[in-house]
């Protein structure tokens, strides 16, 4: 058992520069949060105008709070050491950035506002997975004989 009480080995070796990118990656998750809470803030203030908000937007602004909530989450652990939430932050990230390329790309299914909303969740996402995903970040997370 280590300091914090965990089994050895649970937290990595950090590799100069991982533990800035995992905090960079914490920032990112964080602003993702904002955003999805804000559009949900948005939507509920919009209820009325059937243009604007429908049955599809308030799910998909449900869904987006919720995973943005999951994926803050695990980078603020992955930040801590935790391999299973770091793992769990880049495949999160990734699923939702292909969501979103297809919420984008198909026609007349949620209003221009929610869509460019969902891409600056993306690019947010986007660079979760870049900052997440360098070469000193997974060295760290990497299992050790």
């Amino acid at each position: 058992m280590d300091a914090r009480g965990d089994t050895e080995g649970t937290y990595p070796t950090w590799q100069p520069g991982a533990a800035r990118a995992l905090r960079a990656a914490k920032l990112l998750t964080g602003c993702y949060l904002a955003v999805s809470a804000l559009t949900l803030l948005a939507v509920a203030l919009l209820r009325h105008d059937s243009a604007a908000v429908d049955d599809a937007v308030w799910a998909r602004g449900t869904v987006v709070l919720v995973s943005s909530l999951v994926t803050f989450l695990c980078a603020v652990r992955a930040a801590r050491g935790e391999r299973g939430a770091y793992r769990r932050l880049r495949l999160l990230s990734a699923v939702m950035v292909v969501a979103i390329v297809v919420i984008i790309a198909l026609p007349g299914t949620f209003p221009l506002w929610m869509k460019i909303e969902q891409g600056l969740c993306g690019a947010l996402l986007i660079g979760v997975l870049l900052a997440s995903g360098g070469r000193r970040v997974r060295a760290s997370f990497a299992p050790r004989s």
